[in-house]
């Protein structure tokens, strides 16, 4: 396996900005768009496959909390894995999590989210 190299957030590949800046605007639609028909998301151990589970998981994930996320660093790892490193507050249990959004690319678009504690 490669060792990721930091880069800069703007280098990130134009399907996960597209995804990133959908889910910060609250986007379902264009955060949907940046996945493959069969891309997966995995978080917190549960994993959704294909359209409709995404959907769900795009409408519902974190919507109980009210928090804020920031991007605070960015990793490639490969040509085709990617990760974001996110920092969230809010009032959720804890109050704060690092998390490491790596995504996994088929072409332009992305094949496989994995949501991870940092």
């Amino acid at each position: 396996m490669t060792s990721p190299t930091a880069i800069d957030p703007a280098q990130l590949p134009a399907s996960v900005r597209g995804y990133l800046d959908a889910r910060a605007a609250s986007d379902v639609d264009a955060a949907l768009r940046a996945f493959t028909p069969e891309a997966t998301i995995t978080d917190e151990g549960r994993t959704y496959r294909g359209p409709e589970e995404l959907l769900k998981f795009l409408q519902h994930a974190g919507a109980q909390y009210q928090f804020t996320i920031e991007l605070v660093g960015a990793q490639r790892v490969d040509d085709r894995r990617w990760v974001a490193s996110h920092r969230l507050e809010g009032n959720f249990p804890g109050g704060v999590a690092e998390l490491d959004f790596t995504f996994v690319l088929d072409g332009d678009l992305v094949a496989e989210l994995v949501i991870a504690p940092r």
